[in-house]
């Protein structure tokens, strides 16, 4: 068996690829440069350096592989960010499909089954359906609910007002996932290659609220009485273009905040 896991040195990705190799597997490792792939390749992997959106390096990179973990990196500086989504599911899906892979692990998420509504979600349900048209590829879909890790990215406004917030409620209880959970399940069902058809894997770590989450941090920075604010569509997708999010990329997520709220409430 030969596998190749894209985005190698990402946050699931390493997890995945490590955990191949330490299982034995021909594994080949993609990246923009040889240097931070060399943790892999100093383990026994290929590497495999070149851009998602090269339509024929990815082709050459997919050839004679059996099994494939592949996501959608994003990508903040682009204008359009649906659109760079749909390119590199394009090209993924053709590489997969020329490749003649016959298993696919895909990082999805929670709310692609949506089809429309969930903002930067949809190009990943957009992807689902183009992997579904492959024929005689085996596809687990893995559906993780909102990253711990994304609470990073209310740093700034945690410095700037001493509050943490979205567009929707901070009362709602949501799933939240841990990227070492994904990454170790996305292990097993690569090494397991159990799965046929398309078929959908759900991943939580725990739920719990938005507010609970913002308590457990304010507390970790002596903070105990830190607030989750729920901010207007307005007003959020201000914020987020003042700080210098494209327009595409900060419509989506407003609408993405819009679909949480509608979905667990």
């Amino acid at each position: 068996m030969s596998y190749i896991v894209v985005g190698a040195t990402g946050h699931t990705s390493k997890i995945v690829a490590e955990k191949l190799l330490a299982a034995g597997k021909n594994v080949t490792v993609m990246g923009r440069n040889a240097e931070t792939l060399k943790p892999f390749t100093d383990k026994g992997a290929k590497p495999s350096i070149g851009s998602l959106e090269d339509r024929a390096y990815l082709e050459e990179a997919f050839k004679g592989k059996n099994a494939a973990y592949v996501l959608l990196p994003p990508n903040f500086g682009v204008k359009n960010f649906r659109e760079y989504q749909k390119t590199i599911g394009v090209n993924l899906a053709d590489a997969i499909k020329a490749g003649n892979v016959k298993y696919v692990v895909f990082l999805s998420s929670t709310g692609a089954h949506l089809g429309s509504g969930a903002g930067v979600v949809d190009g990943l349900g957009d992807f689902e359906k183009m992997l579904a048209q492959i024929p005689d590829l085996n596809v687990k879909i893995l559906r993780p609910g909102f990253f711990y890790y994304n609470f990073f990215g209310q740093i700034p406004t945690l410095k700037a007002a001493g509050i943490l917030g979205s567009n929707y409620d901070g009362n709602v209880v949501i799933p939240f996932a841990d990227v070492s959970d994904i990454g170790n399940i996305a292990a097993e069902e690569m090494l397991n290659l159990n799965f046929t058809g398309q078929t959908v894997r759900y991943i939580a770590s725990e739920e719990m609220t938005s507010q609970q989450a913002t308590t457990i941090l304010g507390k970790a920075i002596g903070k105990p009485d830190l607030q989750w604010v729920r901010f207007p569509d307005d007003q959020m997708k201000a914020g987020l273009l003042q700080a210098g999010l494209n327009e595409s990329l900060v419509d989506g997520y407003v609408e993405l905040g819009q679909i949480i709220f509608l979905s667990f409430t």
